[in-house]
């Protein structure tokens, strides 16, 4: 069915599909408008003048009602998009059958059915199958077949028609009577109308078609703007074209990040809740975009805070050292906009950030109503701890060893620059771990 509105809960694969079928109403008004400049080429050269200067103003109300069409397209009124194809074919009716009132020719209006103009109408359909919609192509039909058996009607109803040629064996009496420039084939006239209808039918199944990979292709475009927020480009692209990736778990080698706020909820405290969402919404937004530049993946916001993932859901060659890239550079970032904020409470404060590099394990997890992607394992726990151990030995930044030792063998002269910024601190001991960690910081 026609969509008439978007409303609040359109998804964005609808308003995407809804784009779509704009453009296919303006493509579909410029051929519109390309046609006809060829028909008035065509009408210049074949009918005998001044009798084009009849057609020509008609040529134009076929340009307005496109335009209209193209309009109601864009307010999605449904029951205007009918009302404009109906007068298509009405005024094309009117224009093959009234007798040119310009060409210096007597000729009766029964006339005009020898000159096989009943083709137009398929131009006019095949305009129809660019907007998607199946349902207006059988219209288009319908109300063109309709038309037709009406401008039929009134020859047939006119003075001298004749309708019936004479049956038997007097030959020469067939002949005349077909001769004649009143005479109607009613078997012709309803083969057009009945092809016609069939060539509608056939139009509707192929735009329905279209109109069917057209909404995949909006619902896949639609999915890949979802997954973008969480992951990198060719992780997106991973993800989109196979089918449950991620299903059977799975375990390899990644960084995992976390950065969170520190005493963000006592100084939210006392702020009004849209001063509150208002910060939260800058820095995450800051932190994301940096996880996104260094090719990680956004697990999830926790609060104040996030993980993110390097190597996830596929292990690259730069995966350690991209990590450390964006701790660095998140650090730095997070400093450039509290100078911003100099002038308000929400200068004060501070960024955490906790990375490491380990084994972890990766899937789905849940049940069938509700499925999650997951990362787990060690190396997610100690990369929390070092993001809380900030707070213990007043630094912004702790990466562990391991991931330096990983960034190193991945890429040493971009792992050089990132340590150029760090010092070593003395192995520290993390809550809930008997085994010490050594770590570098960044103050």
């Amino acid at each position: 069915m026609d969509q008439t509105g978007t409303g609040r809960g359109t998804s964005i694969a609808d308003m995407s599909f809804a784009a779509e079928e704009l453009a296919a109403q303006r493509t579909a008004l410029w051929g519109r408008i390309l046609a006809l400049l060829m028909i008035a080429v065509l009408i210049t050269i074949l009918t005998p003048w001044p009798g084009p200067f009849f057609y020509y103003p008609l040529l134009g109300v076929f340009v307005l009602l496109g335009y209209g069409a193209y309009q109601a397209e864009r307010a999605r009124k449904a029951w205007l998009r009918y009302v404009f194809v109906t007068a298509d074919f009405a005024l094309l009716t009117f224009t093959l059958l009234y007798p040119n009132p310009l060409v210096p020719y007597d000729f009766p209006p029964q006339f005009t059915l020898r000159f096989g103009s009943f083709i137009y109408f398929f131009v006019l359909l095949a305009g129809l199958a660019y907007v998607y919609r199946p349902m207006l192509v059988l219209w288009g039909g319908v109300s063109a077949a309709l038309s037709w058996a009406i401008g039929i009607a009134w020859l047939v109803n006119l003075p001298e028609a004749v309708v019936q040629a004479p049956t038997g064996q007097n030959r020469e009496a067939m002949m005349e009577a077909i001769a004649s420039p009143y005479y109607v084939d009613l078997g012709v006239r309803l083969q057009e109308a009945m092809v016609l209808l069939i060539t509608a039918g056939l139009l509707a199944l192929a735009v329905s078609r279209a109109r069917a990979i057209a909404l995949r292709q909006a619902s896949l475009a639609s999915e890949k703007t979802n997954l973008s927020r969480y992951f990198p480009r060719k992780t997106v692209e991973l993800l989109a074209t196979k089918t449950n990736p991620l299903s059977e778990p799975r375990e390899h080698m990644a960084a995992v990040l976390f950065a969170d706020l520190v005493s963000f909820t006592g100084w939210a405290e006392n702020r009004p809740a849209r001063e509150t969402i208002g910060v939260l919404r800058e820095v995450h937004a800051l932190l994301a975009e940096t996880v996104f530049r260094h090719d990680g993946t956004l697990d999830k916001f926790i609060g104040d805070g996030l993980m993110a993932t390097f190597g996830t859901p596929e292990a690259s060659e730069r995966d350690a050292v991209n990590a450390l890239a964006a701790a660095v550079e998140m650090a730095d970032v997070f400093k450039e906009w509290k100078k911003s904020r100099a002038g308000s409470d929400a200068g004060t404060l501070e960024l955490a950030i906790g990375v490491h590099y380990g084994p972890i394990v990766l899937g789905d997890i849940g049940s069938d109503r509700r499925m999650e992607f997951a990362v787990l394992g060690d190396t997610v726990n100690v990369a929390s701890r070092l993001e809380q151990a900030n707070r213990e030995i007043g630094c912004r930044l702790i990466v562990s060893v391991p991931l330096v030792e990983a960034a190193m063998a991945e890429n040493p002269v971009d792992t050089k620059a990132a340590l150029a910024r760090l010092k070593k601190h003395g192995p520290l001991s993390l809550r809930g771990r008997t085994a010490t960690t050594d770590v570098l910081m960044l103050q």
